[in-house]
């Protein structure tokens, strides 16, 4: 194996190591593929760009630290939030490649501060405007959609980028290494083919805007084991495209194995959504710690989404001190479009192609301590219900402290608190509840509203409020003779 050391070129800890470390890459092409080493050190450096055939390997001790020099950063195509569209070049990039592993025990420093700062600033309404902002706005002259939604950043054309990029790439490894203080999102694979990700660090500080640990965005054939996640927003999202450009490109996420990973703090341990316009399905997680996320397994989309978030199966789960454990959701309220509220409305509208469908998620061997504002959430659409649920062998306790706050289980089209209550479904069908235990503080262990065909099998709570709630639910079947439905209506 052919090793290209970039010290052979030219790098010195703590100096500018762009045109070394590129040099690097590009002798390691020429060579029809091998690994560019990176010794123990700080190496500073601009962005990178990987080719085929090629291993970047960090050595313990190694630490790449990247730019915040944002002229430093060409203008390439990606896909940011959902559009594919141009904006900054990600620091480390692999575009159009194959056969490429990020490998060894060092760290990948993103120093993403300068570029939070900007975003706090556009956050507060206030201006930002540079040469480079200038050039990514004219590459997206003739791409308008986003302007009509909430998107901070798309006025001022400032896309930051994440820390690591696969795009459009096949047969690709990450092992071992950390990836912290990312820009935007940390690592993000897109239009991706064969892909592994085992052992590696994901960190972003808690306040991190925009800072997901890994999303999987129109990937096929995707493992995530054995890494770990302690993050500013969702550990791992699998994403496909927002609305009608997401619709265009029409590529699934499909076939991902996530497990025996551990997500310590985070919006979501795993998140589906809610850019899911190419479609999602045959997700299978398995084995996983969730300790202090917001959520557990989150699903969300909403009425311009469409497509479709199908075959998910969870399993062996332990989550401590969680929000929510289970959320699904369709009427996730944010990035629907500000000219078109009236896909918030709470009546049932005509089916169309941005009608999302969710269905065949079942969810077991699960088990959940100190969560603190609903056991589980569910609320479908009027027009399209949730479908084919299945909570089986599971147990989901909310903390008994009466001052611990609570807060909305899931963002829907309103604002829904809750402190210490139990499962809340509403617009499912054919919803099965198999040997679930729930210890609520409050409520019923069980409301269903607008819900039919549902199975309670073997439901387990010591709740002095009731068992059961229903509003306009049908076809509901308990077979466990010790409960008694506390209503019909």
């Amino acid at each position: 194996m052919l090793v290209f050391n970039i010290k052979d070129y030219g790098a010195a800890p703590e100096m500018d190591c762009t045109a070394a470390i590129q040099q690097a890459i590009q002798a390691c092409e020429q060579a029809g593929g091998g690994t560019v080493y990176i010794p123990p050190g700080i190496y500073q450096t601009g962005p990178i760009a990987l080719t085929s055939y090629m291993t970047l390997y960090l050595e313990s001790g190694a630490v790449l630290s990247f730019s915040d020099d944002f002229e430093q950063y060409p203008v390439v195509k990606t896909r940011w939030s959902g559009y594919v569209c141009n904006g900054f070049m990600p620091l480390i990039y692999g575009a159009d490649i194959h056969h490429v592993s990020i490998k060894g025990e060092g760290i990948l420093e993103g120093n993403g501060q300068k570029w939070w700062d900007v975003n706090r600033k556009l956050r507060k309404k206030q201006v930002y405007r540079s040469n480079k902002t200038k050039e990514i706005a004219e590459a997206n002259q003739t791409f308008t959609e986003p302007a009509d939604t909430n998107l901070v950043e798309w006025p001022s054309q400032f896309l930051r980028p994440p820390l690591i990029q696969f795009y459009r790439a096949a047969h690709i490894s990450i092992t071992g290494v950390t990836c912290r203080n990312s820009p935007f999102w940390n690592t993000h694979l897109v239009f991706c083919e064969d892909v592994s990700i085992h052992q590696v660090t994901f960190e972003n500080p808690s306040d991190t805007p925009n800072g997901d640990g890994l999303d999987v965005d129109s990937c096929q054939n995707v493992r995530i084991t054995d890494c770990h996640f302690d993050v500013g927003d969702d550990c791992i999202a699998l994403k496909s495209g927002i609305n009608q450009d997401g619709r265009n490109y029409g590529v699934p996420t499909k076939n991902v194995t996530i497990a025996n990973c551990t997500m310590h703090h985070g919006h979501g341990g795993v998140v589906f959504g809610s850019e899911n316009s190419g479609g999602l399905e045959n997700v299978t997680i398995t084995n996983c710690v969730f300790d202090g996320t917001d959520r557990g397994i989150r699903i969300k989309t909403n009425r311009e989404r469409g497509s479709y978030i199908r075959n998910i199966l969870v399993q062996n789960i332990m989550m401590d001190r969680v929000l929510c454990p289970i959320a699904i959701n369709s009427f996730y309220r944010h990035g629907v479009s500000r000219s078109n509220q009236h896909l918030l409305d709470s009546e049932a509208i005509e089916i169309s192609e941005k009608t999302p469908i969710i269905e065949n998620i079942r969810i077991s061997h699960v088990t959940a301590t100190e969560s603190r504002a609903a056991a589980a959430f569910l609320y479908g659409l009027p027009e399209m219900p949730i479908r084919h649920v299945k909570l089986e062998h599971i147990s989901l306790e909310m903390t008994m402290d009466e001052h611990m706050p609570g807060g909305e289980p899931d963002m829907v089209r309103e604002v829904i608190d809750m402190a210490g209550e139990g499962i809340f479904a509403k617009y499912v069908e054919d919803l099965h509840l198999h040997h679930v235990t729930v210890r609520q503080r409050k409520g019923p262990a069980v409301y269903l509203s607008h819900a039919q065909q549902v199975t309670i099998d073997q439901l387990d709570t010591d709740s002095s409020e009731g068992q059961i709630e229903l509003d306009h639910t049908e076809h509901i079947f308990v077979k466990d003779p010790r409960f008694e439905e506390a209503g019909r209506s």
